[in-house]
């Protein structure tokens, strides 16, 4: 809830469980709804990566039970929060929204299924349906991710800092704020489904990352130690690209590239931590 930012007078935070088809449903009716956006999912991948059923619980469920509810409510258009994780480890010119879908994470069979299910209750119920797969969004006050995590490592332990797999795993980053962007340029305009990749074409590796995290923090020259192996753990998907011809078409383009967002990201997350630290100096005090 904290990175919930009110800009509107007509904002209601609602604090309810999505999967509670019957409260869902009475949101909906109560508050004339007419339009969804379904973001909802489970952010912790390595929750699930030791118990699946939590993505069952959180990133399906949350979608069967929101599709039902705007079925009965007569709800017709929504957005849905797809992800890259779905495409697997294919190999070739940059993932493409035509390519097929081989996921090796839990998250992204997940997200598959509620794709697949979305398909179906759009077409059986004349529903309207823009689909943005997401790569890998990062900004400030993320609540997980590599670079979180590095900064999180630093602040137990300054003098070293070890990293999963090689450190070449690379991959493109957006900064959340062009996704908003994104996102906000189509809603009401779908006929059908429309299915599009979200992304930059250029991508960082975890080296690059690793190095940033280390010298916003002030900590240059600390040994940065890699493991032999190419992934960081099993489910990691260590190299893709993202091919996003179709949304350029549309006219939407990232403006800053996968380093400009990591480094973006790493100063807002450090400066974070530098505020949360005076915030707990200033409480002792007191």
């Amino acid at each position: 809830m904290r990175n919930i930012l009110v800009t509107k007078d007509n904002f209601t935070f609602i604090n309810e469980d999505v999967c509670n088809q019957t409260k869902l449903e009475d949101i909906i009716k109560n508050n004339h709804i007419d339009y969804v956006f379904h973001l909802a999912a489970n952010t912790d991948l390595w929750e699930s990566m030791k118990n699946p059923d939590i993505e069952h619980e959180y990133t399906f469920m949350t979608t069967k039970s929101l599709m039902n509810a705007m079925r009965n409510q007569g709800v017709h258009d929504m957005f849905f929060a797809s992800t890259s994780a779905i495409y697997g480890e294919q190999t070739g010119d940059g993932f493409r929204e035509e390519d097929k879908l081989f996921p090796i994470s839990y998250y992204g069979a997940a997200k598959m299924a509620s794709e697949a299910y979305i398909y179906a209750f759009a077409y059986m119920n004349n529903i309207n349906v823009l689909i943005y797969r997401f790569s890998n969004i990062i900004g400030g006050s993320m609540t997980h991710g590599v670079i979180r995590d590095f900064i999180l490592r630093l602040q137990k332990t300054s003098d070293h800092l070890d990293v999963k797999g090689n450190g070449y795993q690379t991959k493109p980053y957006l900064h959340v704020t062009e996704l908003i962007d994104a996102i906000l340029m189509f809603p009401g305009t779908t006929k059908g489904i429309e299915i599009y990749n979200v992304g930059a074409t250029t991508c960082s590796n975890v080296r690059f990352i690793a190095n940033a995290v280390v010298n916003e923090m002030g900590l240059t020259g600390i040994p940065i130690n890699y493991e032999e192996r190419e992934n960081g753990w099993k489910g990691d998907v260590a190299h893709y690209e993202y091919n996003i011809d179709r949304i350029k078409a549309k006219g939407w383009n990232w403006k800053q590239n996968s380093d400009e967002a990591v480094l973006r990201t790493v100063h807002e997350l450090v400066e974070e931590l530098r505020d949360s630290n005076k915030e707990r100096q200033l409480n002792s005090q007191l």
